[in-house]
């Protein structure tokens, strides 16, 4: 991966916890009544839809370059997480909201809410499981930024959403069974919608944060800022090239495409200009496997 982070453990991580948290959700929203679960099944259903589309993502943005499409499927991978975005609003967020209002004009005691409690703190657990999983993929790509940074920064997109699913997954949860409780402790099934509320909200901030990123992907960004100094500084070093004039990145998926505008040492012998220009792509692409393609300008120095 580009990023460094393997997206398929974590995507495959968070699918099998929310597939066993979303059948125990399900059958303790049937006993209790509880909106606030009813909310978290749903919210568990649509993330098991999302996994799979960006599994379906990964594997079309493998496919090799066509004619048709000369610099491959890799950007495919973020339609498919700007549409799993979309779905996290939608179906998670604006849902929530609309069965919190709801039970806000029409309360109803909640029944048997020790199975809800019980439920969310095994999804608890099994959220945390997989939001350490991703963690540590996360990990891997960002190095010494901070995970906000990495978040901003990062060209995995699918790492991103899998991230921002699995926060608020887990924040939702805590959510869920502080409602719950609250409104078996006080009698007051008004707890059950305002933790319903909150969870909507809270899926739908993170569905725009996670929207904003990917699009910016989507339009055509270049490798992150670390990456992109390291290419920078490669350049600088190799003995063939006496000033880089201007380096141009452009992420797609998991490769890159670069394009470089600089001097050469060598000016006079076009064979031996055509030699160095090669020896430098062959170097670029071996310690930047992520280099897909590379096209290279030699230009003339100004007496």
């Amino acid at each position: 991966m580009a990023g460094g982070g393997d997206s398929t453990r974590a995507i495959l991580f968070a699918l099998g916890a929310n597939f066993a948290i979303a059948v125990a959700k399900g059958v303790a929203a049937f006993f209790t009544g509880s909106s606030a679960m009813l909310a978290e099944t749903v919210h568990s259903l649509a993330d098991c839809g999302n996994q799979l589309l960006l599994l379906l993502g990964m594997r079309q943005a493998r496919k090799p370059p066509s004619p048709e499409y000369p610099l491959g499927y890799g950007k495919a991978i973020y339609f498919w997480s700007f549409l799993v975005a979309v779905m996290l609003f939608t179906v998670g967020g604006m849902f929530s909201l609309y069965e919190g209002i709801h039970k806000l004009q029409h309360p109803e005691q909640i029944k048997h809410w020790y199975w809800a409690a019980g439920v969310l703190t095994f999804g608890i657990v099994a959220e945390a499981v997989s939001m350490r999983a991703c963690l540590v993929e996360v990990n891997k790509a960002r190095g010494n930024r901070s995970l906000w940074q990495w978040f901003r920064e990062s060209r995995q997109a699918e790492l991103v959403v899998i991230f921002g699913e699995d926060l608020a997954a887990l924040f939702g949860l805590v959510f869920a069974l502080i409602a719950v409780l609250l409104a078996a402790v006080t009698g007051n099934p008004l707890w059950d919608a305002i933790g319903t509320i909150t969870i909507g909200a809270l899926l739908i901030v993170v569905a725009v944060f996670v929207a904003i990123e990917v699009k910016a992907m989507l339009i055509g960004q270049s490798v992150d800022p670390a990456r992109q100094k390291q290419m920078r500084e490669f350049l600088d070093a190799r003995p063939e090239i006496t000033q880089v004039i201007s380096l141009i990145t452009l992420q797609l998926g998991n490769e890159v495409l670069v394009s470089v505008q600089a001097h050469m040492r060598e000016e006079h012998s076009v064979a031996a200009l055509t030699e160095q220009i090669n020896t430098v792509e062959r170097a670029l692409k071996q310690s930047f496997p992520e280099v897909r393609w590379s096209f290279f300008e030699p230009d003339k120095k100004m007496d």
